[in-house]
């Protein structure tokens, strides 16, 4: 029989919990209560008192009790979930978890489910799922339900929305689910892509899958990137075909599908071979044009659509950029490869198109190969990025890497 974790604070919200545990349980499958609660009284006894929660984030309950700290708490008992869950799930005990609260709440649950992997069924019922949710998602794949209303006891709304949750989540465990979502264990490579370089990532995908190879596309906006690197630096993939590195441009210029500084390292670092292409690095990315930071109001603008508005990138830009891949790169130890498609990186980067500025793309180049070690081979083609001959070129530079590796 299934185990689904249930995470939360059982002083305040302990009739709330034991209602979505019986529910639960009545669809045939075992509980497992994690108590994170600190000041009040649990309403019911967990299976892993709170007591335990706070010695895995490395003070004891009384301490955090006698200093009156919520801060103080709310990170100690994030850190204590964190290793508790991650530990059950190394030792094979749950089979989904699931969480209630508000901020606080979702707060310590959101980070304690980013220690569990991709894939692993994670739900929170919440106040604040219809807001701003990247601080509490992250990278991960936790799914957000709206609370509606608070999660302060039962009624016949919140009634409903518990029994949902409850179906929802073992729905998510379900072994059917978990049959049809089964890997047919191919080795992955991961690609990023944008809308811009779609045509090139779609003829580099039938190229690798042909080959034998599951393609796993990530969306260059920033959560994307990251997502990309995160699983990368787990080992998922054998190798990284990185045709959009837009998100650097984000990252340097300030647009707002930045990826953070650490986009680039995970393969560099992690001995996973890598092709290298500056795809979309012609634009950083706004919302609407309101939103467009006043400082760069004499720029080239192209919008998108109505929400996503992109600013053509300078040669003083892209020339950092090249800096920047450069000492990003220098430290592989797998094979790497850099493509340069001298007609244009995207889209709108092309003869008679509104972002069409060759400099950008020589600056770029020549200031990698100014910063690149000798160990690394920069090849330029004299096609654009979404010509398929050079998506084709992308696709067998990458597998010839591979070939003394699979």
């Amino acid at each position: 029989m299934n185990t689904i974790a249930l995470l939360g604070a059982l002083d305040t919200k302990g009739e709330d919990f034991a209602f979505l545990k019986t529910e639960i349980e009545n669809r045939g499958y075992q509980t497992l209560m994690i108590d994170f609660s600190v000041i009040g009284e649990p309403a019911f006894s967990a299976d892993i008192p709170r007591e335990e929660v706070a010695a895995a984030g490395e003070v004891p309950l009384a301490t955090l009790q006698a200093n009156d700290d919520r801060g103080q708490a709310m990170e100690v008992m994030a850190t204590g979930a964190a290793e508790i869950v991650r530990r059950l799930y190394a030792q094979e005990k749950i089979d989904g978890i699931i969480s209630m609260g508000g901020g606080g709440g979702t707060t310590v649950a959101s980070i304690a489910m980013r220690a569990l992997p991709v894939g692993f069924p994670k739900l929170i019922v919440s106040t604040v799922a219809s807001g701003e949710t990247a601080r509490f998602i992250g990278s991960s794949d936790i799914a957000l339900m709206p609370a509606v209303i608070d999660v302060a006891g039962l009624n016949r709304i919140s009634r409903k929305i518990y029994a949902n949750a409850a179906g929802a989540i073992c729905g998510m465990c379900d072994p059917r689910t978990r049959e049809a979502a089964a890997s047919d264990e191919r080795p992955m490579i991961a690609i990023s892509m944008f809308g811009n370089t779609t045509q090139a990532v779609n003829h580099a995908k039938k190229r690798l899958e042909a080959a034998g190879f599951e393609v796993i596309i990530f969306h260059a906006t920033g959560t994307g990137g990251r997502t990309m690197e995160m699983l990368t630096s787990e080992g998922q993939f054998v190798a990284v075909l990185d045709m959009t590195t837009t998100e650097w441009a984000d990252e340097l210029v300030g647009g707002v599908l930045s990826a953070g500084s650490e986009r680039l390292d995970a393969a560099a670092l992690g001995n996973i071979p890598q092709v290298i292409v500056p795809g979309c690095i012609d634009m950083v990315n706004f919302w609407g044009r309101e939103n467009v930071p006043p400082q760069f109001a004499n720029r080239l603008f192209y919008e998108w659509n109505a929400n996503v508005t992109l600013m053509r990138t300078t040669p003083e830009e892209t020339a950092q950029l090249g800096e920047i891949f450069a000492q990003k790169l220098n430290r592989a130890t797998a094979p790497v490869k850099i493509l340069l498609p001298m007609r244009g990186v995207s889209e709108i980067d092309v003869q008679g198109k509104p972002f069409y500025w060759p400099e950008t793309l020589t600056a770029f180049r020549d200031a990698l190969k100014r910063n690149l070690g000798d160990h690394i081979q920069v090849v330029e083609y004299d096609t654009h990025i979404n010509d398929p001959d050079f998506a084709n070129a992308a696709a067998d530079a990458l597998l010839e890497m591979l070939v003394d590796r699979i």
